[in-house]
């Protein structure tokens, strides 16, 4: 069992940057592969970024490519999105989830956080 509690979301103005932060809970972190998922009002939960068990291989959309960076710390159990250049349309909630294959598919991942909420102005 891996339990996820994800942070760091708040209120920004559009091209500001911020920190998302996940830690997890269990002695077998560095066995899992990490993704972030986002989900806006009335839309389906959508694919971010993901990261290997080490943090070798990275993966991003399309939509986030060059402004966020997805790193982990298997130290301190902890996997972080750093957003730059934010946009109105990255308005979410954003939640990390661990499994065991660095994929972009939300049903392969077992454990979810809560969410943490992310708005944008213009």
């Amino acid at each position: 069992q891996v339990q996820l509690v994800d942070s760091g979301g708040g209120l920004v103005q559009a091209g500001d940057s911020l920190r998302l932060s996940c830690t997890a809970s269990g002695r077998a972190f560095s066995s899992y592969a990490l993704g972030w998922f986002r989900q806006a009002p009335g839309t389906e939960r959508e694919y971010v970024a993901s990261i290997s068990y080490s943090g070798g291989k990275t993966y991003y959309a399309d939509s986030v490519k060059g402004r966020f960076t997805i790193s982990r710390d298997n130290g301190k159990n902890t996997v972080y999105l750093q957003m730059a250049s934010l946009k109105p349309d990255d308005t979410a909630v954003y939640y990390c989830a661990a499994g065991r294959s660095v994929v972009n598919k939300s049903s392969s991942y077992n454990y979810w956080g809560r969410g943490t909420q992310v708005t944008v102005s213009s």
